[in-house]
């Protein structure tokens, strides 16, 4: 997100905010636009598809449109935070659902483990290794190193603990590490 973006945002924030809040469509519209594309971005990270992004994106603003009302923000940045909030909520509510419909997905956490590193002469890029982690996996890289959310604020929207955070972090740096044939 660039400066002028932020400086948008904030602006949103104090104004857009409080007329959505009323109720009315376009200031709604204009928080769904100043919003859509870090929702999808952060979706389609933690996410496998492009079809489960999109699905999150619009969960999301249904979501806002129905909360706005109580949404009590404290200073700028405070309605980025939360929007970036209820997507990541979304998007993970969505891979434990896709998890337990879909018995073919990828292995759970630790089952790749015991796999070997790749061959010298295939070069991962970071994209490649990071859609071989796990779901879950995934998400608290993504959460956590790219987002900059704590272990405390990843257990608790994952309804896991601390420790789980932590410990799928540290697996999954392991990973890529093993994978991108770095040290």
């Amino acid at each position: 997100m660039t400066r002028a973006t932020v400086g948008v945002i904030g602006v949103l924030d104090d104004i857009a905010v409080e007329q959505a809040k009323t109720g009315d469509l376009t200031a709604l519209e204009r928080v769904y636009r100043a919003y859509d594309g870090m929702v999808y971005s952060l979706a389609r990270r933690i996410c496998r598809t492009e079809e489960d992004a999109e699905d999150v994106l619009q969960e999301t603003f249904l979501e806002v449109c129905r909360s706005i009302r109580r949404f009590r923000g404290a200073g700028p940045g405070s309605l980025t935070a939360w929007v970036k909030r209820i997507a990541a909520s979304k998007a993970l509510m969505r891979v434990r659902r896709q998890k337990y419909r879909d018995a073919d997905d990828l292995p759970e956490d630790g089952a790749l483990a015991g796999q070997r590193a790749p061959d010298v002469g295939l070069q991962l890029d970071l994209e490649a290794a990071l859609l071989r982690l796990s779901e879950t996996s995934r998400a608290v890289v993504w959460l956590h190193d790219v987002e900059g959310y704590t272990h405390e604020d990843i257990a608790e929207m994952m309804d896991r603990t601390v420790s789980f955070s932590k410990s799928q972090l540290a697996r999954a740096h392991q990973r890529l590490r093993t994978w991108l044939g770095g040290e």
